[in-house]
């Protein structure tokens, strides 16, 4: 059996040798095999647990019905349209107020990394802020934005911007001194010298916050929808919630998670399309 040792200090080949390796039609498919197979039969398991501890009374079957239960009221929603207004309802805010935390936050964590006054000008505000949980600051969105769509996307923002901005500063801040001194015996400027060295060196790191901000946008939104809402996935769990429609909820627990898991996914297939240059 292995073990983190063992994983961490196991002789690998570099990624030269990979290629090699590939060109002569050895390949590491048998370990990824390998390794969706463990995945698969976890889940497999997890399901099992599901099913047979409501029919066998080890969980009470009301509180927690067994699996099929949910997946046919999960169906039934699917075909008469319900779960995709909410899942479009969800998906619209957090989309949104993601969006928006990138086009925010990525920028003002470069400025702030790479110039000292502007660093110093908002770091003590932004630490004010940043140790302020998006969900004890709902209320005051409400009172200002009232219960509309503004309100549920600008606490989207609000959750997901911190650590962009925080990954952005470290990424950018933490780039190798010996690439900057490169850069400047080849004459390059401060501007090319960012553009072409820093921010690329920042990216991995930078995909780290956003990759953190992809599930609090799921995870907020769902309780900012629980208040005030008349569609979306928080709205439509304290619904059946309410009135004991308890398969209904446990199917849109399940939509989320799997929507968290997609979201995860993604941006992990989008960070490796951007860093493509470290595995050279």
């Amino acid at each position: 059996m292995s073990d983190l040792l063992s994983e961490k200090t196991q002789a690998r080949p570099n990624p030269r040798q990979e290629e090699a390796a590939k060109a002569k039609g050895v390949s590491l498919r048998r370990t990824r095999t390998l390794t969706v197979t463990r995945g698969a039969a976890g889940l497999v398991a997890l399901a099992a647990v599901w099913e047979l501890a409501p029919r066998l009374g080890i969980v009470d079957a009301y509180s927690i019905p067994p699996l099929h239960v949910v997946l046919q009221e999960w169906w039934g929603m699917v075909l008469d349209g319900e779960l995709w207004r909410h899942v479009s309802a969800s998906l619209k805010r957090s989309v949104i107020g993601f969006a928006l935390a990138i086009a925010l936050a990525i920028p003002l964590g470069a400025a702030i990394a790479w110039y000292r006054p502007v660093r110093e000008f908002f770091t003590p505000t932004l630490e004010l802020f940043r140790n302020t949980a998006a969900l004890a600051i709902l209320p005051v969105f409400i009172l200002i934005l009232g219960l509309g769509e503004t309100s549920k996307v600008a606490i989207v923002l609000y959750a997901c911007f911190f650590p962009i901005l925080l990954s952005t500063i470290a990424g950018v801040a933490s780039v190798d001194p010996q690439l900057l001194r490169s850069a400047r015996v080849l004459g390059l400027s401060p501007i090319q010298t960012f553009r072409k060295v820093a921010f690329p060196a920042a990216v991995p790191t930078i995909f780290t916050g956003i990759r953190i901000s992809g599930a609090a946008a799921i995870l907020v939104l769902i309780a900012a929808e629980m208040i005030g809402a008349e569609a979306g996935l928080g709205f439509l769990i304290n619904y059946a919630q309410y009135n004991f429609l308890i398969p209904k909820m446990y199917a849109a627990i399940l939509t989320t998670s799997l929507i968290g898991v997609a979201v995860n996914y993604g941006l992990v297939a989008l960070e490796r399309r951007f860093s493509k240059w470290r595995a050279a």
